[in-house]
């Protein structure tokens, strides 16, 4: 893959997100920064990494609204329109325990099947650990305060406000397993 697939990547979620939603695209390019600084230990995945990072929100964009579900959208469009790598593709329609928003969205039946979890532990950790690390401008925050904002922004009673203080338990331990897999790498 290389520095070609994050190239792609970039050009795609800037096309989608940069004019109609500047803040998502900030919160975008924070998260694929995050993605490079701390993907080196995931070895020849690293640059998968990046691009999930860089595509994990494109789902965002108006256009491809289909569902309402960002993660459902956003991988539909990169198998359909991009006929992108399965494993990228799996790894945006599933990052962030998207199988819980999608089971209070009646949607998961759907995401499990069209998009399988990828089997791949700690790259779906570590793009949990990136996504939830980052604020909505693209700063670097805890995962407890980026849970606290979420809640914040969408509201208790929200879709997003339930899934978010659900799968909380769940964002918390990727983040501490990627924190101890990087504490772990030499220096």
């Amino acid at each position: 893959m290389g520095d070609r697939i994050e190239e792609w990547a970039t050009e795609v979620a800037e096309a989608e997100l940069h004019s109609t939603l500047p803040r998502r695209w900030a919160h975008t390019q924070g998260v694929a920064d995050r993605a490079f600084d701390v993907g080196r230990f995931l070895g020849q995945d690293a640059d998968l990494l990046v691009a999930a990072a860089t595509l994990h929100d494109i789902g965002y964009a108006p256009r491809l609204a289909a569902t309402g579900f960002h993660p459902l959208d956003g991988a539909r469009l990169l198998r359909d329109e991009h006929r992108a790598d399965q494993r990228l593709v799996r790894l945006v329609a599933n990052h962030s325990f998207a199988l819980l928003e999608a089971e209070e969205r009646g949607l998961q039946e759907e995401l499990a099947t069209e998009f399988p979890l990828l089997d791949q532990p700690l790259l779906v950790d570590t793009l949990v650990y990136c996504a939830m690390t980052t604020t909505p401008d693209g700063d670097r925050t805890t995962a407890q305060d980026r849970v606290a904002e979420i809640v914040s922004r969408y509201g208790d009673g929200s879709v997003v406000g339930r899934f978010i203080r659900r799968a909380a338990p769940e964002i918390f331990a990727s983040v501490e397993r990627v924190e101890a897999a990087l504490a772990a790498q030499p220096r």
